[in-house]
């Protein structure tokens, strides 16, 4: 049986957050060498080398250590670490962690070592000789004047600085400053950031952006800098709140979601700065639900190792720069351990939010959210990140939801078995097939999105996403000129054991029902109703799913698909009547020609 470190942990109080980082950091300690420095964790492999990602181990959940400590909890391994840290920057020891390079993993890893140079000098720093400090300094040196990602990785120098400056080694001031004003050029509005200068705002947005803007607030020293950062992660709470379902779920969202509960970091360095951008019971409230609901999840290996996947172990969800050791960027999530147990944070209650009952729009990343029974759902304008697996379902998909997730499709060149879950696919061949990617262009009117999108240049989308009570409802005007298949779906659900759910499918319905949820999706254009098991492992919730699918073949013309969905808990909303039939085409684009508006984070 698997270990879960957190099963007995209830997660309420500040004693029961200290214990969760050594629940979680005692489970590595067989696979640290024995010079303190690597931690190997699998074979699996990353893109960078086998001493980045042992570094990585090293390095990360120093996030959750170094916090524990400066809070007066207490870490026994401190020799060990220090021992690490001397030998993994030392070139004649076999256990080098490796020169730094351009755009290097090792960049990534150093910013945890100067948070904790900053945070826990006299643990980490001052018991080491000079000549350890000497050769630790250099080679964190080593790493500024190289290429870093232009991104949030810009950020990771700025925290190697801060650490080096409290240690007493200088760094140049100017080239620190260009980086700070690197990062302003990613900032949208409404506390927005993209991650770079590209068209994402997703995951990363609270636990690196805002994070580490609110650590420099309070750890540099810069006050003007610091009062712009705080004001940013001020507004950005207003908003990122409704990412997070009543049972504390955060919405999955974009790449990197191995890194779980990093998500609650964001709630966790608005404490660590003492801001009240909410009260305190409800930061409170946001962050320990986040924690109790991870810990529910069968996240861990056998030893109580984190995996690599979502809520369960799953490659296929992964990115080509995750190692094994990369879940480990969730002990961010520790941070207000750092603070007393006095402080107003930790002694708050708890605070459930009073959830909105009418769509919230949020503007800069394109997005309508609502809060429906059991889960929070994100409807998309559909946002673009080229480079990584899996980016059309990522960030394309037309819905996202905290209680159903999404799936990544397995095979592109089976469209009989395509999820399609909250997307359009199409296959010319009845074999590949392709959904919405980028969008050439991406507008919101009111709590209605536009996406104009193509499939290569024959197939010409564009798809309004419409909010309607406890449905939402998808208008889709496809200009083709060849002879194409298409599926849409709906939420994937949990599959069942024992084939114990129901399904009805017919024309212009589907729907399925288990012991738990209900999702359909109903059609007003002839559609045929299925509900389909995709490849298992494809979803990022569950191991298996079930999707309400409607199908078709077009010919080759101008064609209007309307359909409404829903999805939640079973029991009575299993009776839950479809809506009347969405707004036409001419009255939507009268809307948008009226009060469209361009969706930010799409603005090139």
């Amino acid at each position: 049986m698997t270990y879960n470190p957190f099963s007995q942990n209830p997660l309420r109080s500040r004693a029961d957050v200290q214990r969760a980082v050594m629940e979680l950091f005692e489970p590595l300690l067989p696979h640290f060498s024995p010079s303190g420095a690597r931690v190997r964790l699998s074979a699996m492999s990353a893109h960078f080398d086998t001493a980045a990602a042992e570094l990585e181990g090293f390095a990360r959940p120093l996030w959750g250590i170094v916090p524990l400590v400066a809070g007066g909890g207490q870490f026994a391994h401190w020799d060990m670490l220090r021992r690490g840290l001397d030998n993994g920057t030392n070139p004649a020891h076999p256990d080098y962690w490796g020169d730094v390079g351009a755009i290097d993993q090792r960049q990534v890893e150093m910013a945890a070592i100067g948070y904790a140079l900053r945070l826990a000098r006299a643990d980490i720093w001052d018991p080491l000789d000079d000549e350890a400090k000497q050769r630790v300094s250099q080679y964190l040196l080593s790493a500024r004047d190289k290429a870093y990602v232009n991104s949030n990785w810009k950020f990771f120098r700025i925290l190697v600085d801060i650490g080096l400056r409290h240690c007493g080694v200088a760094v140049d001031a100017a080239s620190h400053d260009s980086y700070l004003e690197d990062i302003d050029g990613f900032y949208m509005d409404a506390g927005w950031y993209r991650d770079g200068p590209i068209r994402s705002a997703d995951h990363y947005i609270p636990f690196a952006f805002h994070y580490y803007g609110l650590l420099y607030s309070v750890l540099a020293g810069d006050a003007s800098r610091g009062a712009i950062y705080r004001a940013r992660a001020e507004t950005f709470a207003q908003t990122v709140q409704h990412w997070y379902a009543a049972d504390g779920a955060a919405l999955p969202f974009g790449r990197s979601l191995t890194y779980r509960f990093a998500h609650a970091g964001f709630w966790g360095a608005l404490a660590f700065a003492n801001l009240e951008a909410l009260p305190w019971g409800l930061i409170k409230g946001y962050y320990l639900r986040n924690l109790r609901w991870w810990a529910g999840q069968p996240m861990f290996e056998r030893d109580g190792v984190l995996s690599v996947g979502y809520a369960y172990p799953n490659l296929l969800l992964s990115e080509g720069y995750n190692s094994a050791a990369s879940p480990y960027w969730a002990m961010k999530a520790f941070l207000p351990l750092a603070l007393p147990d006095d402080h107003p944070f930790w002694t708050a209650e708890e605070v459930m939010p009073t959830r909105e009952t009418t769509p919230v729009v949020l503007t800069e990343p394109g997005m309508v959210m609502q809060h429906l029974p059991g889960h929070s759902v994100a409807l998309t304008s559909g946002q673009y990140y080229a480079r990584w697996r899996g980016t059309a379902e990522k960030y394309a998909k037309f819905a996202y939801s905290t209680r159903y997730g999404f799936s990544v499709e397995a095979n592109d060149r089976h469209f009989d078995s395509a999820a399609c879950d909250n997307a359009l696919a199409f296959s010319v061949d009845g074999q590949h097939f392709n959904a919405r990617e980028e969008c050439e262009k991406a507008e919101i009117a009111d709590d209605i999105l536009c996406s104009e999108w193509r499939i290569f240049d024959s197939i010409k989308v564009t798809s309004w996403i419409i909010p309607q009570g406890l449905w939402h409802y998808r208008v889709h005007e496809i200009v083709t000129d060849k002879a194409v298949r298409i599926c849409e779906g709906g939420f994937g659900v949990a599959k069942p054991e024992f084939k114990a759910w129901e399904e009805t499918a017919e024309t212009n319905l589907a729907e399925v029902r288990t012991h738990a949820d209900v999702s359909t999706i109903v059609g007003y254009d002839g559609r045929a109703g299925g509900v389909l098991s995709p490849f298992s492992n494809t979803n990022v919730m569950f191991g298996r799913t079930l999707v309400p699918q409607l199908r078709d073949a077009l010919a080759p013309g101008r064609h209007i698909l309307c359909s409404a969905i829903y999805a939640g808990p079973g029991g009575d909303q299993k009776q839950l009547a479809a809506p009347p039939p969405p707004p036409s085409t001419d009255a939507l684009r009268a809307l948008f020609k009226a009060r469209g508006l361009r969706v930010p984070v799409h603005a090139k």
